[in-house]
Protein backbone atom coordinates (compact mmCIF):
# COMPACT_ATOMS: atom_id res chain seq x y z
CA UNK A 1 0.00 0.00 0.00
CA UNK A 2 1.20 3.45 -0.80
CA UNK A 3 0.75 6.24 1.73
CA UNK A 4 1.59 9.92 1.52
CA UNK A 5 2.91 11.41 4.75
CA UNK A 6 2.45 15.19 4.56
CA UNK A 7 3.69 17.69 7.08
CA UNK A 8 1.93 20.99 7.41
CA UNK A 9 3.10 24.39 8.46
CA UNK A 10 1.58 26.00 11.50
CA UNK A 11 1.69 29.42 13.13
CA UNK A 12 5.09 28.67 14.71
CA UNK A 13 6.72 28.02 11.32
CA UNK A 14 6.64 31.01 8.98
CA UNK A 15 5.74 30.42 5.33
CA UNK A 16 9.32 31.13 4.30
CA UNK A 17 10.78 28.63 6.77
CA UNK A 18 14.12 27.21 5.74
CA UNK A 19 15.39 24.14 7.62
CA UNK A 20 18.14 24.82 10.13
CA UNK A 21 21.41 22.86 10.05
CA UNK A 22 20.29 21.19 13.31
CA UNK A 23 17.02 20.04 11.74
CA UNK A 24 18.79 18.75 8.62
CA UNK A 25 21.36 16.91 10.74
CA UNK A 26 18.51 15.02 12.44
CA UNK A 27 16.43 14.57 9.29
CA UNK A 28 19.25 13.25 7.10
CA UNK A 29 19.90 9.98 8.94
CA UNK A 30 16.17 9.30 9.31
CA UNK A 31 15.52 9.83 5.58
CA UNK A 32 18.55 7.68 4.72
CA UNK A 33 17.24 4.88 6.94
CA UNK A 34 13.76 5.00 5.38
CA UNK A 35 15.30 5.06 1.90
CA UNK A 36 17.58 2.09 2.64
CA UNK A 37 14.62 0.12 4.02
CA UNK A 38 13.18 0.20 0.50
CA UNK A 39 9.81 1.68 1.43
CA UNK A 40 10.42 5.31 0.46
CA UNK A 41 9.33 6.18 -3.07
CA UNK A 42 9.77 9.96 -2.84
CA UNK A 43 10.33 12.67 -0.28
CA UNK A 44 10.46 16.38 -0.87
CA UNK A 45 10.16 19.67 0.93
CA UNK A 46 8.06 22.30 -0.81
CA UNK A 47 9.16 25.85 -1.46
CA UNK A 48 7.41 28.63 0.46
CA UNK A 49 4.17 29.96 -1.00
CA UNK A 50 6.05 33.22 -1.66
CA UNK A 51 8.11 31.42 -4.32
CA UNK A 52 6.20 30.81 -7.56
CA UNK A 53 3.07 29.41 -5.89
CA UNK A 54 -0.44 29.60 -7.31
CA UNK A 55 -3.82 28.26 -6.31
CA UNK A 56 -6.39 27.25 -8.93
CA UNK A 57 -9.98 27.08 -7.71
CA UNK A 58 -13.21 26.24 -9.53
CA UNK A 59 -16.48 27.47 -8.05
CA UNK A 60 -19.77 27.41 -9.96
CA UNK A 61 -17.89 26.52 -13.16
CA UNK A 62 -15.69 29.62 -12.83
CA UNK A 63 -11.92 29.23 -12.51
CA UNK A 64 -9.99 31.62 -10.27
CA UNK A 65 -6.21 31.71 -10.08
CA UNK A 66 -4.54 33.28 -7.06
CA UNK A 67 -0.81 33.81 -6.81
CA UNK A 68 1.00 33.17 -3.53
CA UNK A 69 1.85 33.90 -0.85
CA UNK A 70 -1.05 32.31 0.96
CA UNK A 71 -1.96 33.58 4.40
CA UNK A 72 -3.53 30.42 5.84
CA UNK A 73 -0.23 28.72 6.68
CA UNK A 74 -1.85 26.02 8.81
CA UNK A 75 -3.37 24.56 5.64
CA UNK A 76 -0.20 24.56 3.57
CA UNK A 77 1.72 21.37 2.98
CA UNK A 78 5.41 22.00 3.67
CA UNK A 79 6.66 18.65 2.42
CA UNK A 80 5.87 15.01 1.95
CA UNK A 81 7.18 11.48 1.96
CA UNK A 82 5.63 8.80 -0.25
CA UNK A 83 6.08 5.27 1.08
CA UNK A 84 5.08 1.78 -0.02
CA UNK A 85 4.42 -0.23 3.14
CA UNK A 86 2.49 -3.28 4.34
CA UNK A 87 -0.25 -1.37 6.16
CA UNK A 88 -1.38 1.88 7.76
CA UNK A 89 0.35 1.02 11.04
CA UNK A 90 3.74 0.96 9.32
CA UNK A 91 3.03 4.30 7.62
CA UNK A 92 1.93 5.85 10.93
CA UNK A 93 5.13 4.62 12.61
CA UNK A 94 7.22 6.33 9.91
CA UNK A 95 5.17 9.52 10.41
CA UNK A 96 5.66 9.33 14.19
CA UNK A 97 9.41 9.03 13.78
CA UNK A 98 9.37 11.91 11.28
CA UNK A 99 7.46 14.02 13.85
CA UNK A 100 10.15 13.18 16.42
CA UNK A 101 12.69 14.99 14.22
CA UNK A 102 10.57 18.15 14.46
CA UNK A 103 10.07 17.69 18.20
CA UNK A 104 13.82 17.39 18.84
CA UNK A 105 14.36 20.83 17.31
CA UNK A 106 11.42 22.43 19.14
CA UNK A 107 9.17 22.77 16.09
CA UNK A 108 5.47 21.95 16.26
CA UNK A 109 4.15 19.95 13.34
CA UNK A 110 0.95 18.34 12.15
CA UNK A 111 1.36 15.33 9.91
CA UNK A 112 -1.35 13.71 7.79
CA UNK A 113 -1.03 10.08 6.72
CA UNK A 114 -3.22 9.36 3.69
CA UNK A 115 -3.52 6.22 1.62
CA UNK A 116 -2.93 6.74 -2.09
CA UNK A 117 -5.75 5.57 -4.35
CA UNK A 118 -4.48 2.84 -6.63
CA UNK A 119 -5.81 2.24 -10.14
CA UNK A 120 -7.30 -1.04 -8.95
CA UNK A 121 -9.28 0.84 -6.26
CA UNK A 122 -11.27 2.78 -8.85
CA UNK A 123 -11.63 0.05 -11.46
CA UNK A 124 -12.70 -2.83 -9.23
CA UNK A 125 -16.38 -3.79 -9.07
Amino acid sequence: MRFMIMHKLDETVPGSYQPTPEFLALLGPFMEEVTKSGVMLAGEGLRPSTDNAARVKVTDKKTTITDGPFTETKELIAGFVLVDVRDKAEAVEIARRFADVFAQTGLDVEIDVRRVTEFEDITAG
